[in-house]
């Protein structure tokens, strides 16, 4: 979609912003994916203005002269740009609209971009409250993972107005190679949860095509080529092949550690069976992906990548 032209004084608070890109940006959240996030930034020259619930998160920003706060608030109260990029809807709430959160000394005319993945009812409800303030906010989550993220080559689905996105590309743009506007706010996360939905059954796909094929005698490494160059390609297979021994550089080269955790697809898959319960969609693998991904999480795979679904098929004898 091409970017309408901005006018009034929305264009004149973009072109303000765009000619101070490098004051000072606030970042919340540095877990697997807000840690390389930030440091792409800083990479394209923006001081940081850092705050993480775990203070440890924050001690290499704070080693190479990053500022590091001790709240939401204190983060509001020194950046008028601000990204966020938190595990839930909850941990969301509570960094916008808690007691020490980002409301309670918000700019007016900042610009709140959340690149979480959360209910687009919560993004909904977020972005109204930042309005009664004089802000902006924007959902723009995030699909790649954290190779992506360190490479500065993520996929942002961007929800908003449309006359702020040009405002938000700036930014984006820096942490990854596709900046994409796709509508009002909760647009983005709408367009993350079809993606992680059809990634998480592409990925268990993946995993029981692996296991036959390697049960009826196959090599892995030779069945994952057939597959790759055949019409059952996909990013699971030849990218981020959930085999241990077909490929480096991912999870399940590392006992499924880093990268997407688990719990964090179960969340996601959660988040798409409410959306379609409440749009009366049916997704029948989605809901079975879904459980599969819970039942991971209740037999100990919650903190290991969400690859390690074929561990689980592997040891789980009795499915």
């Amino acid at each position: 979609m091409e970017i309408a032209n901005i006018s009034g004084s929305r264009s004149l608070r973009v072109c303000s912003r765009s000619m101070a890109s490098k004051t000072p940006v606030g970042f919340i959240g540095l877990g697997n994916m807000g840690n390389p996030m930030a440091k792409n930034l800083m990479k394209h020259g923006y001081p940081l203005v850092i705050y993480d619930v775990f203070p440890d998160a924050c001690k290499e920003f704070q080693d190479k002269g990053e500022q590091v706060v001790s709240s939401p608030a204190d983060v509001a109260e020194k950046a008028d740009r601000i990204i966020t990029m938190l595990p839930t809807s909850m941990n969301a709430i509570e960094v916008y609209s808690g007691a020490n959160g980002i409301l309670k000394n918000v700019k007016k005319g900042s610009l709140l971009i959340d690149s979480s993945t959360i209910d687009p009812t919560v993004s909904k409800e977020l972005a109204k409250e930042v309005e009664k303030m004089g802000a902006v906010f924007m959902d723009a989550p995030v699909s790649g993972g954290v190779g992506a993220a360190r490479s500065g080559n993520l996929t942002f689905m961007v929800g908003g107005v449309e006359e702020e996105f040009a405002a938000a590309q700036e930014l984006l743009g820096c942490m990854g190679s596709n900046v994409l506007y796709c509508g009002a706010v909760g647009t983005g996360q709408a367009a993350k949860i079809c993606n992680n939905m059809l990634l998480a059954i592409s990925m268990i796909g993946t995993a029981e095509a692996m296991n036959l094929g390697i049960r009826l005698g196959l090599d892995p490494k030779l069945l994952a080529k057939i597959l790759n160059m055949s019409s059952g390609r996909c990013w699971s297979s030849d990218t981020y092949n959930p085999v241990p021994g077909v490929m480096d550089g991912v999870p399940s080269a590392n006992n499924y550690q880093g990268g997407f955790g688990t719990t964090l697809m179960a969340k996601d898959l959660g988040l798409a069976q409410d959306s379609a319960t409440n749009t009366k969609t049916p997704i029948l693998l989605g809901s079975l992906a879904h459980q599969i991904y819970r039942m991971m999480c209740a037999k100990g795979y919650s903190k290991k990548d969400f690859s390690s679904v074929f561990q689980f098929l592997r040891e789980e004898e009795t499915l």
